[in-house]
């Protein structure tokens, strides 16, 4: 669930600068707060668009495979999960500290409530380009019709 305030993930010890002689610049930063990823900034990001016939997703979550996803459907509860543990050039990486680290392949998991108006057994999913695209299309009733013009007598 979303919250009202958004966390960086940091918390501020005492007083940073006070050890700032005694330890690397790498080790301020991180202990600061720089340099890590935080679990905000690797959720990935998602455009969702209507139209008159169905909904589309997509997902941006490039480096990925199509085998380290799982979209699941339950009582109208969209959850889209990848697993990015099997990825060895980040396991060799996982003791090092960065100065700076703005991207990373992290295991995620984000849920969506769909609507009843939805074909549940009807739902793609497709990965192509880094991009993580889902369709979902309404039920006939739930269809935009075309504009009927009415007769005035």
């Amino acid at each position: 669930m979303n919250t009202l305030m958004k966390r960086n993930g940091y918390s501020p010890s005492t007083n940073l600068f006070e050890d700032f002689p005694s330890r690397g610049l790498v080790d301020w930063l991180d202990a600061a707060g720089f340099g890590r990823t935080t679990e905000s900034s690797t959720r990935p990001s998602v455009n969702i668009a209507e139209t008159g016939n169905d909904f589309r997703v997509e997902m941006a979550v490039p480096g990925m495979q199509k085998e380290n996803f799982k979209v699941e459907l339950d009582n109208n509860t969209l959850t889209i999960q990848a697993e990015a543990s099997g990825n060895s050039e980040e396991a060799a990486r996982e003791y090092v500290y960065y100065a700076r680290r703005e991207f990373s392949y992290r295991d995620f998991k984000r849920s969506f409530y769909l609507p009843n108006t939805v074909e549940n057994d009807k739902i793609e999913a497709k990965y192509q380009d880094g991009i993580l695209r889902l369709i979902i299309p309404k039920r006939e009733e739930a269809k935009q019709k075309p504009v009927k013009t009415i007769q005035i007598s």
